[in-house]
């Protein structure tokens, strides 16, 4: 069993349905954390439709608070989501201003794990 991540009716992943479940609870987690929406709607007849404007705003938030945060473990935790979230917002076709600080490591690993990630991430 899988579910849809979508924007549109466009399919942005199709993630197994234990994965998808805690993908967004971690949306929840880290919504909470930087009081911003996810964008991610709820899952409904294995389908989540993503509201690509505000995802894009909250993923683009993760990672400049993962870039200004000196805590380990937060950014241990962050660091799967935010790279499975960049590779979310790139199949929309959407930049993150976020991610043009290439200079920055922090920012280069989430670019180069989000690289990992979507060659994982089936559509």
């Amino acid at each position: 069993m899988s579910q849809y991540f979508q924007t549109g009716g466009r399919v942005l992943w199709n993630p197994a349905t234990g994965v998808a479940r805690v993908f967004l609870r971690a949306a929840e987690s880290f919504a909470t954390l930087i009081g911003l929406s996810s964008g991610l709607g709820p899952m409904q007849e294995d389908e989540c439709e993503i509201g690509i404007e505000a995802f894009s705003a909250f993923t683009d938030a993760l990672i400049c608070c993962y870039a200004r945060s000196n805590h380990v473990i937060l950014r241990s935790l962050m660091e799967g989501f935010t790279a499975t979230a960049i590779v979310l917002v790139d199949r929309s076709g959407r930049r993150l201003p976020a991610l043009q600080s290439t200079e920055d490591p922090s920012i280069a690993m989430l670019i180069e794990l989000s690289r990992v990630h979507v060659r994982a991430m089936v559509v």
